[in-house]
């Protein structure tokens, strides 16, 4: 063997023994993980899609103006039909011979809409409380709703009295009349507004059920149309259950859309306590599991 061929085979020989050596390599340490940011947690607020919804969907708006529309579309043939009354048996305490046309019709999310009272609380992760609610009531902002302003007109302009029953507090009246004033509504005088803690001679009102009320218009009014969120702006509920509350409004159901007008409330309303016992003490968080007990799911 030629010593050129001995140097090529050694050579060769080293470069395989390179090849098969594994490569050593430093030991690289990880950085350690940064420890986590304590963020702080809040709930989520079951009413956000109801408010987001009374504020921002078209269909809410075209709820209302359906309604105003359909009922303004009938009130002439109502105020010309002297035996047309749209008060119920309990509350029809005077003959309606003599007595001059009206209809009554709820402030809160039926004429004035209340939702930016509600999203403040929800933003600041607040439930209802009645100094807020006050406060809200007296910079007399809320805005009225779509086609009250138009079919309350109407009403105005034919002679018909137009009075707002609401469970806002007695002591809320210049505020709401100025509040109604201000957005267009009609309004006749201080008598126009019949609030929580209106006394009604010979009637006994019972907690913020509305019958005394509707009583005292009765002795004045024959009562063309009545317009509420709630059924207690049509009618007492002697039993704020599911079950009590059908049955309030059952003999009435052939005067919805003709005698009575009913809107849409996802946002709050006698409808959620019955859910829960109308039990306001316990926690937040049990009304919450009662409500989901409540679902139906077939």
């Amino acid at each position: 063997m030629s010593l050129r061929l001995s140097s090529t085979l050694l050579a060769l020989a080293l470069l395989a023994g390179c090849a098969a050596a594994p490569t050593q390599r430093a030991a690289v340490t990880p950085p350690a993980a940064s420890p986590p940011v304590a963020t702080p947690t809040v709930a989520a607020n079951d009413n956000l899609n109801a408010v987001a919804w009374s504020q921002h969907a078209i269909e809410h708006d075209l709820i209302y103006l359906q309604t105003y529309r359909d009922a303004q579309s009938r009130l002439l043939a109502a105020l010309h039909d002297r035996h047309w009354d749209a008060l119920g048996r309990n509350d029809r305490t005077t003959p309606l011979k003599g007595l001059k046309p009206a209809v009554i019709l709820d402030i809160d999310e039926t004429v004035l809409d209340n939702s930016p009272s509600a999203a403040r609380m929800i933003q600041g992760n607040r439930e209802y409380n009645e100094a807020e609610w006050a406060a809200w009531c007296r910079e007399a902002i809320a805005r009225a709703l779509p086609g009250a302003v138009e079919f309350t007109q109407f009403a105005a302009k034919h002679g018909i009295a137009v009075i707002y029953i609401s469970n806002r507090a007695k002591d809320l009246d210049q505020v709401t009349l100025a509040n109604l004033r201000k957005a267009g509504l009609p309004v006749a005088g201080p008598e126009s507004f019949l609030g929580l803690g209106t006394v009604v001679e010979g009637c006994e009102q019972a907690g913020s059920e509305k019958g005394c009320r509707r009583q005292l218009v009765a002795r004045h009014y024959r009562v063309l149309m009545q317009f509420g969120d709630q059924i207690g702006d049509f009618v007492d509920v002697p039993l704020n259950t599911l079950d009590g509350r059908r049955k309030a409004v059952a003999d009435y159901l052939p005067w919805i859309g003709t005698r009575w007008f009913v809107l849409p409330n996802p946002t709050y309303g006698s409808w959620e306590p019955a859910l829960f016992d109308n039990d306001w003490s316990a926690s937040p968080d049990q009304r919450r599991q009662k409500k989901i007990e409540a679902l139906r799911t077939h």
